[in-house]
């Protein structure tokens, strides 16, 4: 590399940063791109059949709930073997 190879490279920088730089010598963001043609946007939604919801019974409010979590957590435990399973998962 050349001793003038370092100045003409900073040269470089500093006229891409003025470009960048407005009249009141702030930073003015450039447009990012955006991932993917917005032509697709929701097209996985908009393809999903609508289903109804589902009629479900009254949560419990206040004590009553939080008795509701203690049973479900700690009285109604099934030891078996194997991975403990989230709360959500469905038998296979």
């Amino acid at each position: 590399k050349k001793s003038g190879d370092g100045a003409r490279e900073r040269g470089q920088a500093q006229e891409k940063l003025a470009k960048r730089v407005d009249a009141e010598g702030k930073l003015r963001h450039t447009m990012g791109k955006v991932h993917g043609s917005l032509a697709r946007a929701g097209k996985v939604r908009g393809q999903t059949p609508k289903v109804e919801k589902q009629e479900k019974k009254k949560v419990p409010k206040g004590r009553a709930y939080k008795r509701l979590l203690y049973n479900r957590r700690f009285v109604n435990v099934v030891v078996g073997f194997g991975k403990k399973r989230g709360p959500n998962s469905n038998p296979t």
